[in-house]
């Protein structure tokens, strides 16, 4: 492909100096008979351990040195990091080749009429009327029910013991179990045996493990001895001034300013939801009248990304990787298989929004920049030197920028209102990011 670039870079000089150094470094580590630790000569440390005992650590000392003579000598720009092999190796020099993957060509299609349009925002009464229920039942109180008769939707504290073929069955007994019918948390048949019971009875439900159970009880026949030890019902809230003020709407003052309010936050949160919708479908649009050759290496780094991000995410959640992949049974080469394709549509969008910003020559003034690295700091609550230090320059912030500013001239062109791009990528900024 065009943009794979191979470069052989021959290194003397600073070879020589990087083997002196990791000589220096290794004899006053090592113990040669006759000699304290670093004062053998470097002949005699040789003669013991060889020039190749170096070899390793001065490579590693180098191959900075070498790569940005690569990228010097034919004026490229990675997008990835670059595949390197040592082809030659001396007491006098070393050469390493670089294979360097630079941006693809990109032929943008029309990105200028695409025709795509953003639905409205609609909510119905209905919608209405039931995320009120909704909130009515997220306050709701749970007592304990005066007549003790377990109905659909109440909470059942039971003590239950599962037998089968004579024997009780490990993992299916529990005291002071709660449980929520209509949670459909136990096997079929148990919850509905359960209703109609009322506090202090004692039943045996004859129910048949689903075929798709575990294999050592899958299809038998189980008797399960039920007691309800009590019933507890959810009580919703009155609609009322404490209702109102409990869901923090001090402004609300009867059931019709309720409803107007959250007519008001659902068409706030579909338009979310539908700018979200309309910026997947322009992206594609966009995409499908581009031409570009992605190199599969290319593909592959952003899987691992996506890999690495998403391990982050299960350690935010007190989950470990590799424990979370053991426990689901999953394996690294299906996760990385998996999430290929996705890898591919960001890879796509990234390189098609950096030729549309280089097309329509997008430049920003250094106060520009400036300016919004204060404000993403003062959004994280941050000083700016802590921000840069995280986004590791100014060049991050204005190829942020950059991607911004492409995607609104795409919004633009398909003659829709930019309804607010920030928030968009607050939301999905990995879509089209790149780390630089």
């Amino acid at each position: 492909m065009k943009n794979v670039h191979e470069v052989e870079i021959k290194l003397e000089k600073e070879w020589v100096d990087s083997l002196d150094a990791v000589f220096k470094k290794k004899n006053k580590e090592v113990k040669i008979d006759g000699f304290r630790k670093g004062m053998a000569s470097k002949e005699i440390y040789l003669k013991h351990f060889g020039i190749e005992s170096l070899y390793a650590d001065a490579i590693d000392a180098c191959i900075s040195v070498a790569y940005k003579k690569a990228l010097d000598s034919e004026k490229l720009i990675p997008v990835i990091e670059p595949q390197v092999d040592v082809t030659g190796i001396s007491d006098t020099n070393v050469i390493f080749k670089f294979t360097i993957i630079t941006k693809p060509d990109v032929t943008l299609g029309d990105y200028k009429n695409l025709k795509v349009k953003k639905e409205e925002a609609k909510v119905t009464d209905e919608e209405v009327n039931n995320e009120i229920e909704h909130m009515r039942a997220h306050m709701a109180d749970v007592v304990v029910k005066e007549d003790g008769t377990v109905v659909e939707g109440d909470t059942a504290v039971i003590s239950f013991t599962g037998v089968v073929d004579g024997k009780e069955v490990e993992g299916a007994k529990g005291e002071n179990y709660p449980l929520e019918i209509g949670s459909h948390s136990f096997i079929p048949g148990f919850e509905e045996g359960v209703i109609g019971m009322k506090t202090g009875e004692t039943k045996e439900l004859n129910l048949k493990f689903p075929e798709n159970y575990v294999e050592e009880l899958k299809g038998k026949d189980v008797t399960f001895t039920v007691t309800v030890n009590e019933v507890k019902t959810r009580v919703l809230p009155e609609i009322n001034k404490e209702f109102f003020e409990d869901l923090g709407y001090e402004d609300v003052k009867d059931e019709a300013g309720l409803k107007a309010k959250v007519k008001e936050e659902l068409i706030h949160e579909k338009e979310h939801h539908l700018e979200d919708e309309f910026m997947d479908k322009v992206l594609e649009a966009a995409a499908k009248n581009m031409k570009a050759e992605i190199n599969p290496e290319i593909i592959d780094e952003e899987v691992h990304r996506m890999i690495n991000q998403y391990a982050e995410q299960l350690k935010m959640q007190g989950m470990d990787f590799n424990e979370f992949m053991k426990i689901t049974g999953t394996k690294e080469e299906d996760l990385h298989k998996q999430m290929e394709p996705e890898a591919e549509k960001r890879v796509k969008y990234r390189f098609m929004l950096e030729t549309i910003a280089e097309k329509e020559d997008l430049k920003f003034t250094k106060e520009e920049v400036e300016n919004r690295a204060s404000e993403i700091a003062a959004s994280y609550g941050v000083d700016k030197a802590e921000l840069l230090k995280a986004y590791g320059s100014m060049d991050v912030i204005e190829y942020d920028m950059k991607m911004h500013k492409a995607l609104e001239i795409l919004k633009e062109k398909g003659k829709v209102n930019v309804h607010n791009l920030s928030e968009y990528f607050s939301v999905t900024p990995k879509t089209i990011r790149r780390d630089l």
